[in-house]
């Protein structure tokens, strides 16, 4: 493993984590605190969270792990040998289906969902209580955990990989 690519695999763990962090946010308060607001306001807030998402750091780092990712499973899959390349290709893969695979699939449909509908009327607020915010945060939930064990296999992989290298 080159210098470089090291120090990718040590950036994309620490990247891997602070995307997850902001998914857990999500799911352990955020999602909660919008749905006792009461009324309209939590959903009105998080239409506003889901426009302002796509301005902001966050976003260049979800959509650029997914490119690291693509990079991790390229180089687990032809480049590497041994259980690090396997642990960076595993990463990689749990990345790209448990957190973007599932943003693209669940939540952005959501997501679009909600920003189409109107505040003000009850067939709004009786989505956003009972099917937006449950189901939302359970597939965040789904991308929290994908993120964080993403993170760890990058550092078991970089651990075995520093282990083996300092074994010769």
């Amino acid at each position: 493993m080159s210098t470089a690519f090291l120090f990718l695999t040590q950036f994309a763990t620490l990247a891997y984590a602070l995307v997850g962090g902001v998914f857990l946010a999500f799911s352990d308060f955020i999602m909660r605190s919008l749905a006792l607001t009461g009324g309209h306001s939590g959903l009105e807030a998080m239409q506003v969270i889901n426009r302002e998402v796509f301005r902001w750091i966050f976003m260049a780092l979800f959509l650029g792990m997914a490119v690291v990712s693509l990079i991790f499973v390229g180089f687990g899959a032809f480049a590497a040998s041994g259980p690090s390349g396997t642990l960076i290709l595993l990463a990689g893969l749990v990345y790209l289906l448990g957190c973007f695979g599932v943003t693209v699939i669940f939540n952005v449909p959501m997501n679009e969902a909600l920003a189409g509908m109107e505040m003000s009327t009850d067939t709004t607020r009786d989505y956003w209580l009972q099917v937006y915010v449950p189901r939302w945060t359970f597939w965040n939930s789904v991308r929290t955990i994908a993120c964080a064990f993403s993170a760890a296999l990058l550092l078991f992989a970089l651990d075995v990989f520093l282990r083996c290298r300092d074994a010769n």
